[in-house]
């Protein structure tokens, strides 16, 4: 498997792991035709809806794309396009997660359990302006790590019908 495929297979992994963590469904498509990798799937909250969904676009990278308090990711314009706008069903976030350069070093295997690593981080950026660039560097803020608590909050806003 190629390097990139293999990012792909660890960032999905990553997500996996955080979901089942805190009881939520996750789900991939046959094909990637929305820019949506994973789509997260809650049940029994008591919100507006009971089923609430999110859905992601998962990026991996080893480059070093921390600059202050955010990670500068480009992105293609389709992706951005997909991930933008108010017109969807539920919730979309990038989701971009940082690995070390050498494969050797994405997990730790002890006695005492598994460490993946490094970290991921989220953004919306259904707000953000249309623009006829070919790419566009996301800022996705540092403050906002995806964990199994982020996601957890993530589903509850989404049962209230809100987005973060």
């Amino acid at each position: 498997m190629d390097r990139r495929k293999r990012k792909e297979q660890f960032n999905v992994a990553y997500v996996g792991a955080l979901a089942a963590q805190v009881g939520i469904n996750n789900a991939r498509t046959e094909v990637d035709d929305d820019s949506i990798d994973v789509y997260l799937v809650g049940r029994g909250y008591s919100g507006k809806i009971r089923n609430p969904q999110i859905q992601l676009q998962l990026k991996c990278t080893s480059q070093d794309l921390v600059s202050g308090s955010v990670v500068k990711f480009p992105l293609k314009r389709k992706n951005y396009d997909d991930l933008r706008g108010m017109n969807i069903l539920c919730p979309r976030y990038l989701a971009v997660l940082i690995v070390p350069g050498n494969e050797a070093e994405w997990t730790e295997h002890s006695a005492e359990g598994m460490l993946l690593r490094h970290t991921c981080y989220w953004v919306s950026i259904r707000d953000l302006p249309d623009t006829d660039q070919g790419s566009i560097t996301v800022e996705v803020p540092i403050a906002q790590r995806l964990t199994a608590v982020e996601l957890e909050r993530m589903m509850v806003q989404a049962s209230n019908g809100e987005s973060a």
